[in-house]
């Protein structure tokens, strides 16, 4: 693997508009804290929480379904937080809509022992041609873009990029980072890594002026020759 063979993550980290899929109005839900997070964080492009009950969630207007989204071309990133059994068709309906890149947050895949159904998310990744972070991760934080579609609130920008498996370590290496003065470039908890990994997530920071140092927390790899 060389940088110009790896993908370009431009949508992911300076997206122009967030759709979160399976916003929540109820407070302590995982819809309602990454639609919070991306409000509160200071996100500057337009931001669409999807639900089907449609009316309003922290001030924004609520778009009752994917299909109503603006586009295609609008929505560059979209954070799906909904039933495991729902994503991979959502997957086909952002990509009509344009959508380039997805976060799935929703777990219950491979790592609940519903192996067919992680499949079923390949295949639609493969079909569809959207590169995915997730499933059953903690979100991504890119403090350039002043993005936070994770938890907890992240905003402080620093020179460490965080790269973690686990979303628990994730958050805890990043809220250290941000006590101690130091902030992050970005964060990325990768989960299930159906489709995006470390070695995408490396070659991109590698790129990125406001990157200086990488830390990983690496639990095994699929591809030991393309990580190193």
């Amino acid at each position: 693997m060389t940088l110009s063979q790896t993908a370009d993550l431009s949508c992911l980290f300076e997206p122009r508009a967030v759709a979160v899929i399976g916003a929540s109005g109820s407070p302590g839900k995982t819809g309602h804290t990454i639609l919070r997070n991306i409000i509160d964080g200071g996100f500057p492009g337009a931001v669409y929480p999807v639900n089907p009950r449609g009316g309003e969630i922290l001030g924004r207007p609520v778009v009752t379904s994917v299909g109503e989204l603006p586009g295609p071309g609008e929505v560059d990133l979209a954070v799906v937080v909904i039933p495991a059994a729902a994503v991979p068709g959502a997957l086909f309906e952002l990509a009509e809509r344009g959508v380039k890149v997805a976060i799935i947050i929703s777990g219950g895949f491979r790592e609940a022992g519903n192996d067919a159904l992680e499949v079923e998310l390949n295949t639609a990744i493969a079909k569809t041609g959207l590169r995915v972070i997730g499933p059953n991760c903690q979100g991504v934080v890119a403090t350039g873009a002043r993005l936070c579609a994770s938890w907890p609130l992240t905003t402080r920008k620093g020179p460490i990029a965080v790269i973690s498996q686990s979303g628990t370590v994730a958050a805890a290496v990043a809220g250290w980072a941000e006590s101690e003065g130091f902030g992050v470039s970005g964060v990325v908890s990768l989960g299930n890594r159906a489709d995006l990994d470390e070695a995408d997530l490396i070659a991109h920071f590698s790129r990125d002026p406001g990157t200086a140092a990488v830390a990983l927390y690496v639990e095994g790899l699929a591809d030991g020759r393309r990580f190193m």
